[in-house]
């Protein structure tokens, strides 16, 4: 699959007060800025066209756009994300998908949703059941893409904020999975690529036209995609990953 465009969203000031289960330390404004600079720079040299859109202050987690939409060849999807404090997001992202697409879905209640637990191979859809997206709000998104002729299926998430905070695609019928994923029997048709879990956070990546996106500073899994036939770019998203943020869900890829 070919992306042409992403969409992104700047931090704001408040990134200070988003989201976290971590632990760890509050993220700083500017060096968030900066990273997302440079991610927004690896966007465009994969090909991409970035609507970069501005800081939502009223919504500290806005900057990941990826959880409040879905967007597939044939139709978008507003989500419902399963963090109240995010529901704000979603009038703002509807008004920049309606520049994209002619047709745009929603999630309702008592459906939630979040983009950050749909992953896309071809045609079809894996949907993790998380803390942040349930069976109602999978199932609309499952009859979505079935009246559009695409397909779904559903994956519990145990131990991971999101579906793909523990496996993403990375072409090739290849997988990069850590934890409970790696020998998910929903994936067994897959290679899998294992992540220690020491270097958890490297299991969510991004394959853009070509290009394997892949989250600094974990070498082991590094020297493992390096093994791939395929460009290999890493991006410091430490900021974020204080958050719970990951590369995926910085941006909008379609």
């Amino acid at each position: 699959m070919i992306f042409t465009q992403a969409i992104v969203r700047l931090p704001g000031q408040s990134i200070v007060s988003g989201l976290s289960g971590s632990g760890q330390q509050v993220p700083s404004y500017e060096q968030t800025l900066e990273q997302h600079r440079q991610y927004v720079s690896v966007l465009k040299n994969c090909g991409l066209n970035v609507n970069i859109l501005d800081a939502e202050e009223a919504y500290p987690d806005s900057t990941f756009v990826e959880d409040v939409a879905v967007i597939t060849p044939h139709c978008a999807i507003v989500t419902a994300p399963g963090a109240f404090s995010r529901r704000g997001e979603l009038a703002a992202i509807r008004q920049s998908l309606n520049r994209y697409h002619s047709c745009v879905e929603s999630i309702n209640a008592p459906g939630t949703l979040e983009g950050g637990d749909v992953m896309q191979i071809g045609s079809h859809y894996y949907i993790g059941l998380s803390n942040r997206t349930n069976e109602a709000g999978a199932q609309q998104l499952i009859d979505i893409l079935e009246r559009y002729g695409m397909t779904g299926s559903t994956i519990p998430v145990k131990k991971f904020l999101h579906l793909k905070t523990g496996v993403t695609w990375l072409g090739n019928n290849t997988l990069i999975a850590a934890g409970e994923f790696i020998a998910h029997p929903a994936f067994k048709e897959f290679n899998i690529i294992p992540v220690t879990p020491e270097e958890q956070g490297a299991a969510n990546c991004i394959l853009i036209n070509g290009k394997i996106i892949t989250p600094a500073g974990f070498p082991q899994t590094r020297a493992l995609l390096d093994q791939l036939v395929t460009e290999i770019v890493a991006v410091d998203i430490s900021e974020f990953a204080k958050i719970d943020g990951g590369l995926t869900c910085l941006s909008l890829r379609f």
